[in-house]
């Protein structure tokens, strides 16, 4: 099937009652100029693997890291040149242009780089030497951009690029991730008018019922594309839709828009991966596979707040029967695992995981360690906690019983499960710096979420990293070390076997196997403050392979009954 057929089918389950035959081919044309393809061409197979073990993903935003003099972008790109190295191959640089509000989600313009930033040259430079990950904010842009101002004028383009429920428009089951009004009276040359806002008053919905808007998204790929981005994260993507009577998230024609893009994406890059960020429940969020023809990764939004549960309770319990209910990711997909991110740790993604009353203790625990709770509104008008804000290095300061000398094991012991799991890993830069909470920012901004999204002075940074005494420079390298060791196992490749172990509630372990079935690597860490006993028969060890840790460099004898662990300790044994 050419670009061209695949294209109409797509826009045909779009658009089917909006336009006829010649419409949708002529916007065929259009999307296609946009793209700047022919057309002619079969889009790549399905099922291919565009990563290895060898891949691990850095977020950071533009200006994380900042010299006087120079722009951040390029103080960005040098320290990961000097400090970072090959422990890194994907470098997701969080939005980079102008924007009005919520850190760079509301756009202001996509088509320059923020000048406080630097420029496309530098987004280009540091594309050859990493592969970029890029945000395509695709479900909202600023109320102050050249579209929306359009759009209170009635003239083109954005005349009709933004949502307005028609009269009668039913809401009640609409899903919200915020408490503020879905929404915001505008005025306009025609009077006054209702516009959509998912997620602020100054982040105003697409209308994709326009096929226009899908168009304007499609020249901003390209440029994108042409800026030397490989990775697309679609954000927000969930929410893309909105029916009447419907909950406005999750809907049919959300996904054949992520079919719509992948499509254009792939055809123009082959190798391009499109990632969909979408906090929700986690089977809403597997669903974003769809049959290996929509995300080739999702965001693997259950595992954060799983996993610092286990770490602040000593129990892995709920973290391994999620683990064992998991579907595993076929050749073409692949999980985006994280645990720590610009955001907060996401509470809906254990909504019918966690009971109430470990999500209020988890909560309870992280608010005692300095956290900062963000709240969303229900269908049924409730507020409810969304996700905690607050840096993973001191969500992760103790337990439930407060903090305690374990930190820093703690937090290595996360990133290690983490740097274990089937998928690839992604290290947010202040997890991989060990950055606590920043609370003077959130005084400035009034923004829970500033609280995870410290600015770095150079000097300040590579100091701290230099200073053997400093919490930071322990867990620099020895992050560093995880990730350089990981990277030369096979049974890490993202889509390696993976099986969940039974190894009790203060252990946790998962057996990893890698595609040709000559390595295999059993993974165990001891999620509590005490140590814990392994008995070696709990795993497989073939009688005829030597086995050891990888970590350690310890072998094992065959004659051994027990390993200890140290609390937070972790096993990578293996036969090769």
């Amino acid at each position: 099937m050419t670009l061209s057929h695949r294209l109409g089918e797509h826009l045909r389950a779009l658009y089917a009652d909006a336009l006829d035959e010649s419409q949708r081919a002529a916007l065929v044309t259009r999307l296609l100029d946009a793209i700047e393809l022919s057309g002619e061409q079969n889009p790549p197979a399905a099922h291919r693997n565009l990563w290895h073990e060898g891949d691990i993903a850095l977020i950071t935003y533009g200006d994380s890291i900042q010299a006087p003099g120079r722009v951040p972008l390029a103080v960005l790109h040098g320290f990961l040149n000097q400090r970072v190295g090959s422990a890194i191959s994907w470098v997701h640089i969080l939005p980079f242009h102008p924007w009005t509000s919520d850190d760079g989600f509301a756009v202001l313009d996509y088509s320059s780089v923020n000048e406080a930033l630097g420029d496309w040259s530098d987004l280009t430079r540091l594309a050859v030497d990493y592969r970029m990950m890029a945000d395509l904010v695709l479900n909202h842009c600023s109320s102050r951009s050249r579209w929306f101002e359009n759009f209170r004028r009635g003239v083109d383009p954005g005349a009709d690029y933004f949502f307005v429920p028609e009269e009668g428009f039913d809401t009640a089951q609409v899903v919200r991730p915020r408490t503020s009004p879905l929404l915001e009276t505008v005025q306009t040359d025609a009077g006054e008018r209702s516009v959509w806002c998912t997620f602020s008053a100054d982040q105003v919905d697409f209308d994709f019922r326009t096929p226009a808007v899908a168009e304007e998204i499609t020249k901003i790929i390209r440029q994108l594309l042409d800026a030397g981005v490989r990775i697309f994260r679609l954000d927000a993507v969930a929410f893309l839709w909105k029916q009447s009577g419907t909950p406005c998230i999750n809907l049919p024609q959300t996904h054949e828009l992520i079919r719509l893009f992948r499509t254009l994406i792939e055809c123009a890059q082959a190798d391009a991966i499109v990632i969909t960020e979408t906090n929700v429940p986690n089977t809403e969020n597997l669903s974003y596979f769809g049959n290996a023809n929509e995300a080739h990764a999702i965001y693997n939004f259950s595992l954060p707040p799983l996993l610092v549960h286990s770490l602040l309770t000593g129990t892995s319990k709920y973290l391994r029967d999620w683990m064992m209910r998991m579907p595993p990711a076929q050749d073409g997909t692949t999980y985006f695992n994280f645990i720590a991110s610009h955001d907060g740790i996401g509470l809906r993604p254990v909504e019918g995981l966690l009971d109430g009353a470990d999500l209020d203790q988890l909560i309870a625990t992280l608010e005692g360690f300095g956290g900062l709770v963000s709240r969303r509104q229900t269908a049924a008008g409730e507020s409810r906690p969304y996700e905690v804000n607050i840096a993973l290095f001191d969500a992760l300061q103790g337990t439930t019983n407060g903090p305690d000398q374990w930190g820093v094991e703690r937090f290595l012991c996360a990133h290690a499960i983490m740097l274990g799991l089937e998928g690839v890993p992604a290290f947010y830069l202040h997890s991989l710096v060990g950055t606590r909470n920043d609370l003077e920012r959130v005084r400035h901004t009034s923004q829970n979420r500033s609280i995870n999204r410290h600015q770095w002075q150079l000097e300040a940074l590579t100091g701290v990293l230099d200073d053997e005494q400093s919490s930071h420079h322990r867990v620099f390298e020895a992050l560093k070390g995880l990730i350089l060791l990981r990277q030369q196992q096979p049974a890490f490749h993202p889509n390696a076997t993976q099986f969940t172990l039974l190894l009790g509630d203060s252990l946790f372990g998962f057996w990893r196997q890698s595609a040709d079935r000559r390595q295999s690597i059993f993974c165990v860490y001891n999620v509590s403050s005490q140590a814990q006993q392994l008995p070696v028969q709990a795993l497989n060890l073939i009688v005829t392979d030597s086995w050891h840790d990888l970590i350690t460099g310890n072998e094992l004898d065959q004659g051994t009954a027990t390993l200890q662990l140290e609390p937070y300790q972790t096993l990578w044994i293996s036969n090769r």
